[in-house]
């Protein structure tokens, strides 16, 4: 059997900026000032174009651990040989300050010896514009400045200088920091500083999931998904990106390699969703701030996708970078937001309904409802009709998805239920109208050969987005209905106990050759819904352990060996977790299965 591929990465944020780390020490990928902004070190698809952060010893024979302080997104890497061994922390500072959250474009990496003399090489050589722009260096008395990018980049440290301007070999006979700073450079005392910083972070993160809404079962996996899930937030905007990282192919050789550093719609839903489950709401709060810098006027289109600043180009190109292990194009920017995907507008009501149902937001200012509920049903009106390239972008491929008209139904319903709390009868009718219009296109998906419903009106393949019908009760949960539609979906597209493909199908690129963790994840709650819940337990453990070390998850997975692949962490994967950990965990708190 061939060997697993996996990303031996773990990651740090604080909702201004992420960086992947490697079980090598180097950091692989870290973009600054913004999530979408060029990296500074991405040797993750930009081989030695990349740059290097790296603190390796002299000894090419180590051994390395990799985990978090429990219940945090701070990193902790031991690095051993026979001789000696070292631990370096890895902190995004994040904490209250001031009666607000201190989020500094800053990233401390603390290096403590443990055992013996250790003998080590640090190597800082950030990198600007995908990796074209070499950066010049001018040394301080106690630090670095690297000039070429917008802002300057200063590294502070108590290392000799001159040990790292050479990046020669040094021994590691007391505790050093090192504090990288974009923009407004580190001031204060170095030592004190970095600890009272990393002690502090700590305690945040250890606090915001004591007051994390967690069921019975799967605690683990629910808490490291949902720090992931936090940091994928961009709070300045309140923007919600799909991945930190850009091109790591969904399959080796397949050309499918996509800039996910963008705010999907779509995903925001799912992932407010999964937030809303495990009782946090300023993430909520934040996001309806974004959207109300979405343009929404007139015949104009909301886009599937925008930048982190609610800006709608976002203009796909090459770029003259490696790719991850070779694979090309290596693409920046995303042309999806050319795309008609008509199941935004539903999403969007269904990730503000809670603003105006959930007695929890009763002081959250909403002085826009009424324009924007008029505004989303006036679009899920003038496209009800029109062929999409649905949730998974189909570039070549328009057809009347079954997913999208799912999401007018839902979008309506929701609409149906704002409108009664604003008092708006009239858009309350047309939110009817509307919904009973979305069922009657969905009944026309409905394939009586495989007692299922399609992927969309006029054709019989099964798609894994039709989970969704039962997930949201379109299909009620105890009707034999949703069993066949299940059953039928099992027979096409899932692998093993829970891995599933998206479709099967030929699209703009070929055969898909991996799954898709969502959509497994999907499967998982479909299952809890009509039921079967032992097996939805079973699905559950199997998609879970397809995470790396530190429990992070990719996008997709290969069936045949269970690589990891696509872009990395993805936060649709972990919201996938959430969502169905949630899903299980209220079917077992349910009578029939207490003990």
């Amino acid at each position: 059997m061939q060997e697993r591929h996996t990303y031996d990465l773990g990651m740090i944020g604080n909702c201004a900026y992420l960086a992947l780390i490697g079980k090598d020490t180097n950091i692989k990928w870290m973009c600054m000032p913004r999530f979408d902004s060029s990296f500074i070190f991405g040797s993750l698809i930009g081989g030695e174009k990349g740059g290097e952060f790296s603190i390796k010893p002299t000894s090419e024979d180590f051994k390395i651990t990799q985990t978090y302080i429990p219940n945090t997104n701070v990193l902790e890497t031991i690095v051993e040989t026979d001789e000696f061994a070292y631990k370096i922390t890895d902190c995004a500072p994040r904490f209250r300050q001031f009666d607000r959250y201190y989020r500094p474009q800053m990233l401390i990496r603390k290096i403590e010896p443990l055992r013996g003399l250790p003998q080590l090489r640090v190597v800082c050589d950030p990198v600007g514009d995908y990796g074209q722009k070499k950066l010049t260096r001018e040394r301080g008395s106690s630090h670095i400045r690297y000039f070429g990018l917008p802002e300057t980049l200063r590294l502070t440290t108590n290392i000799p200088i001159n040990m790292l301007m050479d990046s020669s070999p040094f021994v590691l006979t007391k505790t050093r920091y090192m504090v990288m700073t974009y923009g407004a450079p580190l001031e204060a005392e170095l030592q004190e500083t970095a600890e009272n910083f990393i002690n502090k972070t700590v305690f945040y993160w250890q606090n915001w999931v004591k007051s994390t809404s967690i069921g019975q079962h799967y605690q683990e996996q629910v808490i490291r998904s949902s720090l992931a899930l936090k940091i994928h937030q961009y709070e300045d905007t309140g923007g919600i990106i799909a991945s930190p990282t850009m091109s790591l192919p969904e399959s080796p050789g397949s050309t499918r390699n996509w800039d996910y550093r963008y705010c999907w719609m779509r995903d925001t839903y799912y992932t407010l969703t999964a937030f809303n489950n495990i009782g946090h709401f300023e993430e909520m709060e934040n996001y309806f701030l974004y959207l109300t810098n979405i343009p929404m006027k007139g015949k104009e289109r909301i886009q599937p996708l925008y930048n982190l600043v609610g800006e709608g180009s976002i203009i796909e190109k090459e770029l003259d970078l490696p790719g991850y292990m070779g694979n090309q194009p290596v693409r920046v920017g995303n042309d999806a937001y050319t795309h008609i995907q008509n199941d935004v507008y539903g999403q969007i009501l269904l990730a503000i309904l809670p603003l105006y149902t959930d007695k929890r937001f009763a002081n959250m200012e909403k002085s826009q409802s009424s324009y924007l509920l008029k505004t989303i049903l006036d679009k899920i009106e003038f496209t009800m009709d029109e062929a999409d390239a649905g949730l998974w972008e189909f570039r070549n491929l328009k057809q009347k998805h079954a997913y999208t008209h799912l999401f007018q139904w839902a979008g309506s319903h929701a609409a149906m239920k704002i409108a009664k709390e604003i008092g708006e009868i009239e858009l309350g009718r047309k939110a009817e109208k509307l919904l009973k219009q979305a069922a009657a296109h969905l009944e026309k998906c409905y394939a009586p050969n495989r007692k299922a419903y399609a992927q969309a009106e006029g054709v019989d393949r099964m798609d894994a987005s039709t989970l969704q019908l039962i997930m949201m009760n379109y299909i009620p949960h105890d009707s034999q209905k949703a069993k066949d539609h299940l059953k039928a979906l099992e027979e096409d597209l899932r692998v093993g106990k829970g891995l599933f493909y998206r479709y099967k199908h030929a699209d703009d690129f070929g055969e898909p050759e991996t799954t898709f963790l969502i959509c497994a994840f999907w499967y998982v709650e479909a299952l809890a819904c009509v039921g079967r819940t032992d097996e939805a337990m079973e699905a559950f453990e199997e998609i879970a352990g397809y995470s790396n070390h530190v429990g992070l998850l990719s996008e997709d997975v290969k069936s045949s060996d269970g690589s990891m692949w696509g872009n990395f962490p993805q936060a649709y994967s972990h919201v996938g977790l959430v969502n169905a950990a949630y899903r299980i965990n209220n079917k077992l708190d349910k009578p029939d299965f207490l003990p």
